[in-house]
């Protein structure tokens, strides 16, 4: 990568890697089977629409 030190790439890596690393919390997983939950639901309502 031109213009970009060595140091600094490797920094950003190990940054990367320690998120990645990192549990997502509970309340965002909550929140993910939610929004699957509604769109399950939005996509059948949809569907019952369409063959009505």
């Amino acid at each position: 990568m031109a213009g970009v030190t060595p140091g600094i790439a490797e920094k950003l890596r190990q940054f990367y890697r320690a998120v990645q690393d990192e549990a997502i919390p509970d309340r965002f997983l909550s929140l993910l089977e939610k929004l699957d939950q509604a769109e399950k639901n939005a996509d059948q309502t949809t569907r019952v629409k369409d063959s009505a």
